[in-house]
């Protein structure tokens, strides 16, 4: 029976395992609609289209409803 002829070390075992867990980075491809990066398959974070299609209703944006003003002045 073949048995390992020198000890692995801690450095070789943790680049072994390290491979397991290697993480892809998400394939971004413009919208459709608005050209922002957005995954594929997927509704636009930014726009709400899918397909050509308005699938999410956006919220209006207030600057002034979204950024109060500082409690301090």
């Amino acid at each position: 029976m073949p048995v390992p002829k020198r000890r692995t070390t801690p450095s070789k075992r943790g680049m072994r395992r390290a491979n397991h867990d290697k993480v892809a980075a998400p394939n971004l491809v413009p919208c459709a609609n608005c050209s922002s990066p957005s995954l594929s398959h997927r509704v636009c974070p930014s726009c709400g289209y899918y397909a050509g299609k308005a699938i999410v209703a956006q919220k209006p944006e207030d600057d002034a409803a979204a950024d109060p003003a500082p409690a301090g002045e």
